[in-house]
């Protein structure tokens, strides 16, 4: 799964690595996103790659009240065609969403390791998401536009740390994933199986992060030593 992750990079920086036309917010880092906050997202809009920002849930657009965000951080990568949370979005509303490392836990209850996990060469990389707009009755100005994470299975990078992962998308898939024109389910499946980054690096971070309003740059600085049992 995914539920913490970090992003701290100025937008010039951003558009060095993403596809990004236009910004239409503000870009500020924080060490310690968690759901329901708002995160950046690239997603296609009017024939360009817009950056913005969205709720960290998604709310779909069929959706009573927008209560089920924080149930709906996360979307399973092989159930993204069937779930009717997930398939509308999947097909026509997906997006990119940039990060620096994300945190997992590991370890016996009440004993919880938390780990940060990023590329090797620490560049910036994209999760694979998916977007809807939900609006309540009262009116336009109670539209909602929220995103989930899609996750995998954990590569074998991971998996002494999580049995799951984000999916994250190879550059050069980049472009097809934006493309509102590609709604091929099976096109874009293969593309979450055979096009993700798989090789991370973890290292053990201090348990200052469990708490989500920690939003600090020593959140990812590596510890020195491990007290702690599986």
């Amino acid at each position: 799964m995914c539920g913490r992750f970090v992003g701290f990079r100025k937008y010039e920086e951003l558009a060095q690595y993403f596809p990004i036309d236009v910004s239409t917010c503000s870009v500020t880092a924080s060490f310690n996103i968690a759901p329901t906050q708002e995160v950046l997202a690239i997603y296609r809009q009017g024939g360009q790659n817009v950056l913005d920002r969205f709720v960290w849930g998604l709310v779909p657009f069929w959706a009573k009240d927008r209560s089920m965000a924080g149930r709906m951080i996360n979307a399973r990568a092989e159930t993204l065609a069937e779930k009717p949370s997930f398939k509308h979005a999947f097909k026509r509303q997906r997006c990119l969403i940039p990060a620096d490392g994300y945190y997992e836990w590991t370890g016996a209850t009440g004993r919880k390791q938390p780990y940060y996990l990023s590329l090797p060469d620490k560049a910036p990389f994209a999760f694979a998401g998916i977007w809807d707009t939900w609006r309540s009755k009262e009116g336009p100005e109670s539209m909602l536009r929220s995103c989930a994470v899609i996750t995998t299975a954990a590569s074998e990078a991971v998996r002494r740390i999580h049995h799951r992962m984000p999916a994250i998308l190879s550059p050069d898939l980049y472009g097809l994933w934006l493309d509102q024109d590609i709604q091929d389910t099976v096109r874009l499946a293969e593309a979450l199986q055979d096009g993700l980054v798989t090789e991370l690096v973890s290292a053990a971070v201090s348990r200052q992060v469990n708490a989500a309003g920690h939003d600090e740059p020593s959140n990812i600085k590596p510890m020195k030593q491990m007290n702690f049992d599986f």
